[in-house]
């Protein structure tokens, strides 16, 4: 792949994103924002300077419509040049079993180019024997997972963790060789020390609405994050998400300084899903690298060169 070199003054370089979602047509599906088609996605993407996106299956009924892996390859077979294939499985799938043959399915897709697992969301807990069996499938396969995390055990979508993520650090532990990318709201309030338990996600109100309680700065004390980041190698970070800007923007300094330990780990992503969908992130590092807050080698690693290396395109 050739890799743009850029212009620090112009702040021009190569854009990829970790994380994003597309239907291959518009649906409407009740509920739900309405996804952007391929077509839709890099007209956003062409926008705001995006080369090329992984894009991730929703397989999981709890989270939506359940889509194929085999559409998503679809796509990234339309549009070589602007989308990478993630597979993704349920780990319920082939009897709902803990000694389900996952790894067998996963290195079909890998063989298909497939260059990663996820976005992995079943309302199940993390250290559960099923999950667990697709986190040991993906590692003996050499996929890396993105997954999404929850607070709760029910009624929602995401795997489960406690506070202070005992559970990641748990997989993490058994799973050496799995590049796990750390996600979502569950994830990235972790990063400063939780004042209650409840600022780690969302809460499920009386009306079936979510809502969503974003601890702000500045950062007091560092949180889970940083410590897991520092005893296990395997763990990287996907910037995408609301929850993780507002989290990389409410104390600049800090930030700074954990981009400085960890900006090798850090993949730029957007999640993106309906069209007009904000992106501030592209704008912020651009400004940080600008004024010198962060390395030309970490605004390179954060922007494609990290992601090129882990995902060994």
């Amino acid at each position: 792949m050739a890799i743009s070199y850029f212009n620090k003054s112009e702040v021009n370089t190569m854009w990829i994103d970790i994380h994003s979602h597309s239907y291959k047509k518009p649906y409407h599906f009740p509920f739900l924002p309405p996804f952007c088609s391929p077509k839709e996605l890099i007209a956003e993407y062409d926008a705001l300077g995006i080369d090329k996106a992984v894009l991730m299956p929703v397989v999981s009924p709890d989270c939506y419509i359940p889509q194929t892996n085999e559409e998503i390859l679809e796509i990234c077979a339309e549009y070589p040049d602007r989308f990478i294939p993630f597979c993704n499985l349920d780990p319920r799938i082939l009897t709902n079993d803990h000694n389900a043959p996952l790894d067998v399915v996963l290195q079909y897709y890998k063989d298909l180019g497939c260059k990663g697992v996820g976005e992995v969301m079943p309302n199940l807990e993390l250290i559960d024997p099923r999950v667990q069996n697709l986190f040991a499938c993906a590692e003996k396969v050499g996929l890396p997972i993105t997954y999404d995390g929850s607070t709760m055990k029910t009624g929602d979508f995401g795997l489960y963790d406690d506070p202070g993520l005992p559970q990641l650090e748990a997989t993490l532990i058994k799973y050496p060789n799995l590049t796990v990318f750390g996600h979502g709201p569950v994830f990235w309030t972790e990063i400063a020390r939780l004042e209650t338990p409840a600022e780690r996600g969302t809460v499920k109100l009386d009306n079936g609405s979510f809502g969503i309680r974003i601890n702000k700065g500045p950062i007091k004390e560092e949180g889970v994050v940083p410590k897991l980041l520092r005893k296990y190698p395997n763990l990287m970070l996907d910037l995408s998400d609301g929850c993780c800007y507002a989290q990389l923007t409410r104390d600049e300094e800090f930030i700074w300084k954990f981009i400085e330990e960890f900006g090798d780990r850090m993949c730029f992503g957007t999640d993106y899903v309906e069209v007009g969908m904000p992106v501030p992130l592209v704008e912020t590092l651009k400004r940080w690298h600008k004024n010198g807050k962060i390395s030309d080698e970490h605004f390179r690693g954060i922007t494609h060169e990290n992601a090129i290396r882990i995902l060994g395109l």
